[in-house]
């Protein structure tokens, strides 16, 4: 009987030679490579569409529905199909709040973007204690609570002991001594303006002072050299490395202003006359304010459907901008 001696393994430049894994067993660990990121994100999916997909379906829902205090109270369910939204948009004042929303949320945004801008190149320019001293300065207004904003600022408007109304008799204005800046829409609009663009100068900003800071030196440099002033240096150098900032940023300005509900609300209600509603208060307002809750639903609906149509081309000039970059 011969007995087979196992040969050792063969060596190919100092190393021993190891057979290949088999094919299913690469398949099987590259599936599960594979499919680990996504199990990764199942729980944050899930979550997600728990908290907020759940709401949205339950809102679309009790838009097709008259639902008033009877019917909330008797828990009674009663369809009505289309009728809610019919009566939104054959009305007037949805399309006037529209408008005004629409105007609003440009002006807004507009103001944010353009000051933002430059407090953000100016954080660039200034010194690093300077630049300490603003960054803490506009972190503190970005962090403070919304209500709390909005309280401080009905002091400061305030008609008879208001901060504003003081200077400015101070300084000559004599019949703005007692002035109520919520009784006329445009004075409204100003307060409410004046705080949304003091609350969201500051992510703006330190944004864009950070997408800065990916800007070599050397290209600032070349630029000086070949005789480029501020201006011809700002749209040849820093404008082409920002733009993506500003893309994205101008996207979530529009989101943030066009949903700005506290703001609006706590300021006067909406008021005077409910003139200075927008789209988000029209619905809480006619929801519930006037128990109409299944007309508010379809007022929030044909809201998202509003912001969507107006973030669209922000959506494509991301999009655009992605496959440029890749």
């Amino acid at each position: 009987m011969t007995v087979q001696i196992p040969r050792p393994a063969e060596k190919v430049k100092g190393r021993a030679r190891t057979q290949p894994p088999p094919p299913g067993r690469h398949r099987k660990s590259q599936g599960t490579a594979g499919a680990l990121p996504y199990l990764l994100l199942l729980p944050a999916l899930v979550l997600t569409a728990v908290l907020l997909g759940w709401p949205l379906i339950k809102n679309g829902i009790l838009s097709f529905q008259q639902l008033g205090m009877k019917e909330l109270i008797q828990h009674l369910t009663v369809w009505n199909g289309f009728d809610n939204y019919t009566d939104a948009l054959g009305g007037e004042d949805f399309w006037r709040v529209t408008l005004r929303t629409i105007i609003f949320t440009a002006v807004n945004v507009s103001l944010i973007m353009v000051l933002g801008t430059l407090v953000g190149l100016l954080l660039a320019r200034l010194g690093r204690k300077m630049r300490l001293t603003l960054l803490m300065a506009l972190v503190l207004a970005w962090a403070m609570p919304i209500i709390a904003a909005t309280t401080v600022y009905q002091w400061l408007f305030a008609e008879r002991y208001g901060v504003v109304n003081w200077i400015l008799d101070k300084l000559g204005w004599h019949s703005m001594a007692d002035y109520s800046w919520t009784s006329s829409q445009f004075s409204t609009f100003f307060v409410i303006t004046v705080m949304l663009v003091w609350t969201s100068i500051p992510f703006v900003a330190i944004n864009l002072y950070a997408a800065t800071t990916t800007i070599a030196k050397e290209l600032y440099e070349a630029a000086g050299l070949d005789g480029a002033g501020a201006w011809r240096t700002f749209t040849s150098v820093t404008l082409p490395f920002i733009r993506p900032f500003l893309l994205a940023t101008t996207f979530l300005e529009i989101i943030w202003i066009f949903k700005a509900f506290p703001h609006v609300y706590a300021i006067n209600g909406g008021g005077p006359d409910r003139l200075t509603e927008t789209l988000p208060v029209y619905a809480f307002v006619e929801g519930v304010g006037n128990q109409h809750y299944g007309m508010g639903a379809a007022i929030s609906v044909l809201t998202i459907l509003v912001l969507m149509g107006l973030t669209s081309y922000y959506i494509r000039l991301l999009m655009k901008q992605e496959r440029e970059d890749s």
